[in-house]
């Protein structure tokens, strides 16, 4: 089959324009601007080498479901989130990655990554 990876998700949001403000002024990603013209509000973005597709629509009740974005330094980045007053779960430890949680204006839960963070566990 040929599988190399996932290219993008795509996220419903109520108002492009400030799901646009947090996803790039906030956590970093960049708008592309080779989407095509839809019957519908939305942009595309850049999240390295993978891309979230935001699309102007109801977005669903939280159930647990979320994405990941991957960053370098996690404490970082959640001591500069908490500066700007936003609400993000305390970073804990999963196998050797560090992760924690935030909600995006439309209530999408994302969550913050820092893979590798940790040594593997020595074999014994």
């Amino acid at each position: 089959m040929g599988l190399v990876g996932i290219h993008h998700v795509s996220i419903n949001v109520d108002d492009v324009d400030a799901a646009l403000a947090f996803y790039v002024n906030v956590l970093g990603l960049s708008v592309r601007r080779d989407r095509p013209e839809f019957s519908f509000a939305g942009a595309w973005l850049d999240a390295g080498s993978q891309q979230v597709h935001l699309i102007e629509a109801v977005p669903p009740d939280n159930l647990g479901q979320h994405f990941a974005l991957a960053f370098s330094d996690l404490p970082s980045l959640v001591a500069s989130l908490r500066d700007r007053g936003l609400e993000v779960t305390e970073p804990v430890r999963s196998g050797t990655s560090l992760q924690c949680f935030i909600s995006d204006p439309a209530g999408n839960r994302v969550e913050l990554h820092q893979p590798g963070a940790f040594a593997p566990a020595q074999a014994r």
